[in-house]
């Protein structure tokens, strides 16, 4: 009895399936990437915002809508003690456009680009680059239904992943047409299904029941093979939405920017319309396609959600979880990660209530330290300075205490100097 206790014990102290800690070297990863991407948003004049990790679930469930796997699998639901239905985010976009309708921000002048990042969560099954709390940094530009804006974000999003290490990108995309173009396609693409319903998986039969598009998206070989003669929904926009596929796809071309038409491609979302467009990790390490960016425009949307009119508006997410842990990412440091030039020591008790005095000098002067102001031992402090290969020692002891003063030690030759402590910060620039 007691050795089950014991292993209930071990493990309840665990972090639940598909989340984890993130920490030390991989958590400056996340930080790294999220500063490059960050300036790069700033720099295409991009503004932050940051949204509920929980909303009211009708946010995600009107916005992303039945008959998909988000929505019928994936999402955490609660209910509060007031009675209330939240729901964690699953994805940003809707989020994103329930603040622009709550904030009054269709007064502003449009389009207003905004850029995110945070956990998402989905109950997804676990695997390479993808968890159950996984990261997304979000651009969304809202108000403008202009092709340059589609061309903006895929540029934006394209620019963020070779900064981070990427190379030979190709763009997959496609355009889902208006809400007319979609009715008469859907309507096409069912009745294609139907003749080859045998020959669907049980999921992809479901699908087809409610949300047809969904098929198209399937990752079932049988279907994979039933979907190369579907019909080609590109072939069925109507001209303002033809007419805009073409001039986002020269924007492409005039940028430099490699793509290929994927006819399959619909995102598991049903709020996108027009656009559409996803980004493969372009060298997965077991000959598979890893998707790291993906979004879409949905002009749609904001009608769903209560607002008066539409809001043109198109978004893009990337998934940073995957990124950090490809082998072509450049482990970006982030600003806060600075290699310390100096190992703080300190002997006494005097000099010990004086110390973080010392340390504050340093940080105003931009010098970051090790320090184990827990130990007393003077050897034991310079075991951890060798081990810790700094450049620099600063020995502060009961007579430096008392004269205001430290000891500067250079730990390749030994030698050492006194220093002033007001002078020790313009003492310390001033080495190599």
């Amino acid at each position: 009895m007691s050795s089950n206790k014991s292993e209930s014990k071990k493990q309840d102290i665990a972090s639940p399936k598909g989340m984890r800690d993130i920490i030390g070297d991989e958590y400056y990863k996340f930080q790294g990437f999220f500063e490059k991407a960050q300036e790069v948003a700033v720099y295409y004049g991009f503004t932050p915002i940051e949204t509920p990790i929980l909303e009211f679930e009708s946010t995600f469930t009107t916005a992303i809508g039945d008959g998909t796997d988000v929505i019928d699998k994936e999402m955490y639901a609660l209910k509060t003690k007031g009675g209330d239905a939240l729901a964690m985010r699953p994805e940003g976009t809707a989020g994103v456009m329930r603040a622009y309708i709550e904030n009054g921000m269709t007064n502003q002048p449009q389009p207003l680009l905004f850029y995110y990042y945070g956990p998402m969560f989905r109950h997804d099954k676990p695997q390479r680059g993808r968890y159950r709390q996984f990261y997304q940094f979000g651009l969304e530009a809202m108000g403008s239904e202009k092709s340059i804006i589609d061309a903006l974000l895929i540029k934006a999003t394209i620019t963020i992943l070779e900064e981070a290490g990427a190379k030979d990108l190709v763009v997959q995309i496609n355009s889902m047409g208006d809400k007319e173009d979609r009715i008469s396609y859907v309507k096409e693409l069912t009745a294609y299904y139907k003749k080859h319903a045998n020959g669907l998986s049980p999921l992809d039969q479901e699908r087809l029941k409610t949300n047809p598009l969904r098929v198209l998206d399937s990752k079932d070989p049988a279907t994979i093979e039933i979907n190369q003669g579907a019909p080609d929904i590109v072939s069925h926009l109507g001209t303002p939405a033809k007419k805009h596929f073409k001039e986002v796809l020269e924007c492409l071309d005039q940028m430099g920017i490699s793509y290929q038409i994927n006819k399959n491609l619909v995102r598991g979302l049903s709020y996108y319309t027009r656009t559409v467009f996803e980004i493969e990790e372009p060298s997965a390490e077991d000959g598979t396609a890893l998707t790291i960016a993906a979004g879409g425009r949905y002009d749609l949307l904001a009608r769903q959600l209560g607002s008066k009119k539409d809001v043109p508006s198109m978004g893009v997410g990337i998934g940073v979880d995957r990124i950090v842990e490809t082998p072509w990412f450049k482990d970006l440091a982030p600003r806060i990660m600075k290699k310390p030039k100096v190992y703080f020591i300190q002997v006494g008790l005097d000099a010990k209530l004086k110390s973080l005095n010392v340390i504050e000098i340093l940080r105003k002067a931009h010098i970051p330290v090790m320090q184990a102001l827990s130990k007393d031992s003077l050897s034991a402090q310079l075991a951890v300075a060798e081990k810790s290969g700094v450049p620099y020692t600063i020995i502060f002891g009961q007579k430096e205490a008392m004269e205001n003063s430290v000891i500067v030690r250079n730990m390749d030759t030994r030698g050492q100097d006194c220093i002033p402590v007001s002078e020790l910060h313009t003492y310390l620039k001033s080495l190599k």
